[in-house]
C-alpha cells in the first residue's frame, strides 16, 4: 500500500495592476508580501510553502501543505485578505500527486464567516 497523496492548497491570485502607482512601482508588490507572510507562518509551523510561486495566465499561484485541509484553505483565505492583493483570488484543493495545478476543488476566498 502506497502513502496518501498530501493535501496541497493552491492560491490563485488575478494579476491585476494596482491603479494609480507610479510608472516605476512595482506592479505586483503584493506578491513579495504574500510570500513574506507565507515564509511566516512556515517559520511558526502553520503550513508549509510546497513550491515556489508562478504565474499561470492571468494569474499568480502560490502553493500552500504542511497541515489539513481546513487549515490550509484558512491560510489562504488570509492571504486573500493581506492589504494590497487583489480581490477575485480563489483556492483549488488538490494534493502533491496531481499532474498539473488547477485541477481540484475551487473555493472562493476569503471564506466567509458562517
Amino acid at each position: 500500500m502506497g502513502t496518501m497523496p498530501t493535501t496541497v492548497v493552491e492560491i490563485h491570485v488575478p494579476l491585476h495592476r494596482a491603479s494609480n502607482l507610479p510608472d516605476d512601482a512595482c506592479a505586483f508588490s503584493w506578491i513579495e508580501d504574500v510570500e513574506d507572510f507565507l515564509a511566516g507562518l512556515e517559520e511558526q509551523g502553520e503550513a508549509e510553502v510546497f513550491d515556489d510561486g508562478e504565474e499561470d495566465g492571468d494569474a499568480y499561484v502560490f502553493f500552500v501543505t504542511g497541515a489539513g485541509e481546513k487549515e490550509l484553505l484558512a491560510v489562504a483565505s488570509r492571504v486573500a485578505a493581506l492589504q494590497g492583493v487583489p480581490p477575485g483570488a480563489f483556492a483549488v484543493v488538490s494534493d502533491d500527486e496531481a499532474e498539473e495545478f488547477g485541477l481540484g476543488r475551487r473555493v472562493a476566498l476569503p471564506l466567509s464567516r458562517t
